[in-house]
């Protein structure tokens, strides 16, 4: 009995002891109260989901986050509309702001030719929307007479050039005298030019400033021809009105050579407005790798130089094959590559977006590892800003602050493009070249900034694991940090 007494003592003392978890509290305790933990919730109650109106008290602190992230970042749009798009506007305001060049050679050399050249180059031009400065140039300079001067336009040389067909004068002198009903006077002067250079300078200023002076010139020619027909006996006025009118009303005119055209209105897609969607295109890229990366963890658990092979492989391989399906696109559309280079066109093309995505892209690719996405959209503004504001009209007459367009992807791109759907003058050898120069600096770049983002990276983790033992262990079976381990 004595035995079963004092085992029953022994289980009733080991239930009146506290286990580990339990908190005697004296009876006599306020905390004692069964209700007082919920009474504890009940003081500081948690906020339920989906319940709380904008300017309820308890979110304060959320509204003042709130505005201050959105007015922030309004600010900043602001401040890209006034530094960065102002780039853009000063391009197009008061454009041009220096005149085009522009080329009269005379074969005539007689009363037709010594009056054209002399009108264009002494005469002040009219109140067109830009003047073109004439210089005479010496037939002699061009032994393979007119078709010459036009291929020296199209080799950029000139703008526009104007010239005026041999034996112009002798032919309307035998006119004046044996009337002839086929004289045409618009054979007298050839205007040549290209549009593919540049289809918005050719379209809104050098063919409406031409077609004002050459009309003009015509007329004058015409009402100071008049009066000496009327006072030559040799000349009879009422036969040659009444069998060749046009010698007297237009006795010269002038037609446009447009030697290489603008054609085909699909090109616009990637000689200018394709260009902005084809570094959105590098734009998603970068976003969709940058995604991929922090999904996977891939940023913290790679080495330095595993991360940079990795960042700088993706790239080159993902723009490989997106710059196949944009060029597959233009091709689809009927754009024609074989003007220039035959069959081969297409790779050309095909290659050239290829850079022309690296040259544009890795800079984001760099950039966005110290910007972050939060920021990055404001580099790519002011980035197609830069670009665009020289590819709408020629850098020649733009302000003198644009002459960095000839170094910038868009330009090259541009012109590169026009030489191969078109024909124009072949500059794809150069233009190749700055885009290269263009993805070696940010293959360098790239580098740099994320090795200098990993020290701080590196430097973080080190600082959490320091301040807990139990993170250190945790960091290193991640490996992330080891001892010896290249990071």
């Amino acid at each position: 009995m004595s035995d079963q007494a004092t085992a029953h003592s022994s289980v009733h003392s080991l239930k009146s002891v506290p286990r580990p978890s339990e908190k005697r509290v004296p009876s006599s305790s306020p905390t004692a109260s069964p209700n007082s933990i919920v009474g504890k919730d009940l003081a500081s109650p948690q906020p339920v989901p989906f319940s709380a109106h904008f300017f309820d008290g308890s979110e304060a602190v959320a509204r003042k986050a709130y505005l201050k992230a959105l007015i922030g970042g309004c600010f900043l749009v602001i401040v890209a509309i006034f530094g960065v798009f102002s780039i853009y506007w000063g391009s197009l305001w008061r454009t041009p702001v220096t005149t085009f060049p522009g080329w009269v050679v005379d074969f005539d050399g007689g009363i037709v030719g010594q009056a054209v050249v002399r009108d264009l180059t002494t005469s002040a031009p009219p109140a067109v929307p830009s003047r073109i400065v004439w210089t005479a140039v010496p037939a002699s300079q061009f032994p393979g007479g007119p078709q010459q001067v036009g291929n020296a336009v199209v080799e950029q040389h000139s703008w526009i050039a104007v010239s005026i067909l041999s034996g112009s004068s002798k032919s309307l002198e035998a006119c004046y005298i044996s009337p002839n009903s086929t004289y045409n006077g618009s054979a007298v002067m050839t205007v040549y030019a290209s549009e593919a250079r540049n289809e918005n300078a050719y379209r809104v200023i050098l063919r409406p400033a031409v077609q004002s002076q050459l009309g003009s010139i015509s007329q004058q020619f015409a009402l100071q021809a008049i009066p000496a027909l009327q006072s030559d006996n040799a000349i009879n006025m009422t036969a040659l009105l009444n069998t060749s009118p046009q010698t007297v009303l237009t006795p010269i005119g002038y037609i446009i050579d447009n030697l290489v055209p603008f054609d085909e209105p699909v090109a616009t897609a990637v000689t200018f407005v394709g260009l902005i969607y084809q570094l959105i295109l590098a734009f998603f890229v970068v976003m969709i790798a940058f995604g991929a990366r922090e999904v996977s963890g891939l940023n913290m658990s790679l080495t330095l130089p595993s991360l940079i092979t990795l960042r700088l492989v993706s790239s080159f391989l993902a723009y490989f094959i997106v710059s196949l399906f944009y060029a597959l696109l233009s091709l689809a559309f009927k754009l024609s590559f074989t003007r220039k280079f035959g069959s081969s066109g297409f790779v050309i093309f095909w290659m050239l977006n290829w850079l022309g995505m690296l040259s544009t892209g890795l800079a984001l690719e760099a950039l966005i590892t110290i910007l972050t996405p939060k920021y990055i959209p404001f580099f790519m503004i002011l980035w197609i800003i830069v670009n665009v504001s020289v590819a709408a009209y020629p850098i020649e007459v733009l302000p003198s602050i644009y002459r960095y367009g000839y170094a910038v992807p868009f330009y090259n791109l541009s012109h590169a493009s026009r030489c191969i759907v078109f024909g124009a003058k072949n500059t794809v050898g150069m233009n190749f070249s700055i885009l290269i120069i263009w993805t070696a600096i940010s293959c360098v770049t790239l580098p740099l900034i994320q090795w200098f983002v990993r020290r701080k990276d590196v430097q973080e983790v080190q600082a959490k694991t320091q301040r807990s033992p139990r993170g250190l262990e945790a960091t290193t079976d991640t490996h992330t940090l080891q001892p010896g381990r290249n990071i």
